[in-house]
Order: C-alpha cells, then structure tokens, then sequence
C-alpha cells in the first residue's frame, strides 16, 4: 500500500507560539501521523512575533521569490523552514513582509482584528498551495486548523483541481473555539477571486464574518472535526445539517489514532463513491 500523504496546515504551532489547544495540536498531531506511517508537510504563517534566532528559522531560497497577486498588489512569497528535532519535523513558514512583519499574530492589542486580515488569509492560503506545488508533493488528505487556514479547502478544490498533484486530494476542517466578533474588510470576494473560482463560488463571501467564513471552508471540505469541547453555536448547527462525515470532540489522550482513522475513512468513501 502506498504511503499516505497529509498536509497539515495550522493557524498556531507550539512551540513558536505561546501554548494553545490549536497549537498543540499542531505540534503533536502532524508527529503522531508520521509516526504511524504516514508522509507529512506541515505549514503556519511566520508571525513576526515568532523569535527566528531562538527557533532557527532558515529561508529556503528555492522555494521563496515567487509574487502573489491580491487586489492588483504584488506581494513577494517567502518560505522559511525550521525543525522541531525530537519530533523530526520541519515546519515550513509562510512569510511576507507586508503582512507578517508585525509583532502580533491575527489581533491587536486591544484584541480587534487587523484590518488586512482577509489579504493576509488570502496570501496563506495560496501561498500554502504554491509552495507545495512546488515541492512537487501531491496530499491525499489536507488538515486545514482554525479559521485563518478557511480558505485553503476553497483554492484547493477550486483553482487547483486541475492540477495533477491536487486532483485526489480530499479535505478535512478542524474547527476550534477561535472566534472572531466582526467582519473582515469589504470586498473580501473580489480579492479572492482566482482561477477556477466562479460567481457562486464569491457569494459564499459577501459576508465576511466568523461564521460566514467557516461556513464557506465546509462547502469544499470532505470531512469536518470538532476541534474544541465547545465551538460556535451557530457552526455546530450548521455542521448537523450538512451531508459530511463528521467527527466529534475527541479527548486529547486518543484524538491521535482517531483522526488518523478518520482520514482513512474519508479515503475509502471516496474510492467507493467513484467507483
């Protein structure tokens, strides 16, 4: 049997990041899969709160000098890549100056959003996507981790699907107490436009609110995971009317093993269904 590729893309890892429930997931699920036999990536954005000296990031020059196009803007892609080395683990970084140059993650000090969130998601996303293409590593699975990677499911499916290396691959959504209380900026869907990406596609974004977001990641998500004990009440509804594999909370001693089963589940309904 062919070893199984995951993707692992995570809005927090630990230890880069002070300690969270999403970033030790981050940490520990993408080592527990690899340690059961599976092939990883794993990838977060280079917040510029992250210490590089401390943490050893590198760039990784073949990979970075790409420019990704947002709103008629050109903003250079930059790879960077340090190894968590009891796990052996490498984390790949994806860093822009424009967006990832602050010394805070997705909020101010006053805790409210920044105002060029929806670019900086916008630029994650693909830029996630790019430099896996690049590395000419096809997933079978992709695990995206709170509201900030919700846009990968959406270019994964969409502008990539053409693409060899993307045209198996199913999603999977983790979704975690990780709200946010307004909406991001006006014109998000114009933003996001990109190839293959349709008119019904954007009017999943005219609103640009938490739930609105999440909502949209699940119409192009192969399974969904409850990440959190307690998540979005209005989510959890919606998740409940929904036609997709769902799994639910899972306690940190055993989530391991379950997702991994998890993702063998979704793998097998999709070669069933296209038989």
């Amino acid at each position: 049997m062919d070893k199984k590729r995951v993707l692992f893309v995570s809005q927090e890892i630990t230890p880069y990041l002070e300690e969270s429930h999403i970033g030790s997931i981050g940490r520990h699920l993408p080592q527990g899969i690899q340690e059961r036999g599976r092939e990883i990536r794993t990838f977060m954005p280079r917040y510029g709160n992250i210490n590089e000296r401390r943490n050893q990031l590198h760039e990784v020059i073949r990979l970075s000098g790409m420019n990704l196009i947002i709103d008629n803007n050109d903003h250079p892609l930059i790879i960077k890549v340090a190894s968590i080395q009891q796990a052996r683990m490498q984390i790949y970084f994806i860093d822009n100056e424009d967006f990832f140059m602050r010394k805070a993650t997705l909020y101010d000090k006053n805790g409210k959003s920044f105002q060029d969130n929806d670019e900086r998601a916008i630029f994650f996303a693909r830029g996630v996507l790019e430099t896996v293409k690049k590395l000419g590593w096809g997933p079978d699975i992709i695990h995206c981790h709170g509201w900030f990677t919700s846009l990968v499911p959406l270019y994964a499916k969409k502008s990539y699907r053409d693409n060899p290396l993307f045209a198996e691959t199913k999603i999977v959504l983790s979704i975690y107490d990780d709200d946010f209380k307004e909406e991001l900026a006006p014109g998000m869907a114009k933003k996001i436009k990109y190839d293959g990406i349709t008119k019904q596609d954007l009017a999943y974004y005219k609103k640009t609110d938490y739930v609105s977001l999440l909502k949209a990641a699940m119409e192009y998500t192969d399974g969904i995971i409850i990440g959190s004990p307690k998540i979005n009440k209005e989510i959890m509804e919606y998740i409940r009317k929904i036609n997709k594999p769902v799994l639910e909370y899972q306690d940190m001693d055993h989530y391991i093993d379950t997702y991994s089963d998890f993702y063998d589940k979704i793998l097998v309904e999709e070669s069933v269904s296209t038989r």
